[in-house]
């Protein structure tokens, strides 16, 4: 259900995009709109991984370096990507206190999966089997590609009104005579529908990559406990992250100002949990 969620949502922004844009910069505007957004997010989706990893200072880890994160993640690791029919990915550790991890990488082949210094303290090994469950789930349903294209189309559409409040926006001949009462409401609410929908797409892939874990690990009860500690954690040790990779994370990396659930990238840790003792 929530890869048919996750489907529903795509073709609802793109329908978003091919309606919006021709009210807000005709044919001409919808290509160009999509185009640089394409360019924009296809760049992304390559240096993505390298980006975020030396943005939180990720150390590799392995036989050579790092040996005893190393020796506590592979067998774990192996396991479960094994078990999933993914190749090893690269495993990194981040100096940080407060507990987290990510995967990323544009496709199972270049996965790197990454977690925090003080996840490795806070977890024990069921709870971070669960974890890692978690991010290998991300790998194993392409949710890096589904983000790109949901980021491509959402960017196109914001794209597209800005243009259209700083230049006039419709500009084909064949366009003439179309309702502004619809071009101005489309400029107004068109970026607000694209972020809300994109928002949607990021929390039904974190409920798919939470079933991933449940399925592949044999129960959902580590990453139950993992998330109960990540929650307290998240709260009392708060990190120092981006809002551009709040979503990369298995749970919101940083506090502050509560944000409405419909803008958040997460479902909140209790629906998950909730849902996670269903699986059980």
């Amino acid at each position: 259900m929530n890869n048919v969620k996750t489907v529903l949502l795509l073709g609802l922004l793109s329908g978003l995009l091919l309606f919006g844009g021709q009210a807000l910069g005709g044919r001409n505007g919808l290509w160009m709109g999509l185009v640089l957004a394409g360019v924009m997010n296809f760049a992304s989706y390559f240096f993505s991984d390298k980006i975020a990893l030396s943005m939180y200072g990720a150390q590799p880890v392995s036989e050579q370096e790092n040996q005893g994160v190393y020796w506590r993640l592979a067998p774990l690791v192996g396991n479960l990507s094994q078990r999933m029919g993914l190749p090893m990915p690269r495993l990194w550790l981040i100096p940080e206190a407060s507990p987290n991890a990510f995967a990323t990488g544009r496709n199972p082949a270049h996965a790197s999966v990454a977690i925090t210094a003080g996840l490795l303290e806070a977890m024990d090994d069921r709870e971070l089997e669960g974890v890692l469950g978690h991010e290998l789930g991300h790998v194993a349903n392409r949710d890096i590609l589904i983000s790109s294209v949901a980021a491509t189309l959402a960017a196109a559409i914001t794209f597209l009104a800005r243009m259209a409040f700083f230049f006039g926006g419709r500009r084909d001949d064949e366009d003439e005579g179309g309702s502004p009462l619809v071009g101005m409401l489309m400029l107004i609410l068109a970026p607000i529908a694209a972020l809300l929908i994109q928002m949607a797409i990021s929390r039904t892939r974190e409920y798919a990559a939470d079933a991933s874990s449940a399925r592949y690990t044999g129960s959902p009860q580590g990453l139950i406990a993992a998330l109960r500690k990540l929650e307290v954690f998240s709260k009392r040790i708060p990190m120092d992250a981006s809002p551009a990779t709040a979503h990369m994370f298995i749970i919101k990396p940083f506090t502050g100002s509560s944000l409405m659930r419909l803008f958040s990238t997460h479902p909140s840790t209790e629906d998950r949990i909730a849902r996670l003792r269903a699986l059980a």
